[in-house]
């Protein structure tokens, strides 16, 4: 999976422009969030590997910011302070969070500085909680 990050005109519409481009072009969005910051739209979805929605978002306008491979872990909604523990081993590993979010599976999805060091950290959340 990776993270596409994008900027948008803050208006009504950009947003809807935007993902009927990408439902056109028969790409699903697995996740993400969108939001006006200092009068801009700023975006962080989720794309299958393959789906080249980067492409398909700078055909129709969109500023594309990044794209990134992105690392993914579940927590217990039934447990608080999940995601400050796993924040916090992310950190203790050094990783810097870029974004945060969740996909349509319930999965957390970091996007991270360094992408391995959060998918090692990732794993081994994974292989604890089972």
């Amino acid at each position: 999976m990776k993270d596409v990050e994008i900027r948008l005109p803050d208006r009504p519409g950009a947003l809807a422009d935007m993902a009927r481009a990408l439902g056109e072009a028969g790409i699903g969005i697995e996740g993400g969030g969108a939001w006006v910051v200092d009068g801009r739209g700023v975006g962080h979805f989720l794309f299958a590997d393959e789906a080249p929605a980067a492409a398909v978002l700078r055909g129709c306008g969109v500023e594309v910011v990044a794209e990134r491979p992105v690392a993914m872990l579940r927590l217990d909604q039934a447990m608080p302070g999940q995601l400050g523990l796993a924040c916090s081993q992310m950190a203790a590993a050094g990783v810097n969070l870029v974004a945060q979010y969740s996909d349509h599976d319930h999965r957390l999805v970091l996007v991270a500085d360094d992408v391995a060091a959060a998918r090692s950290v990732a794993e081994a959340w994974t292989v604890a909680v089972r």
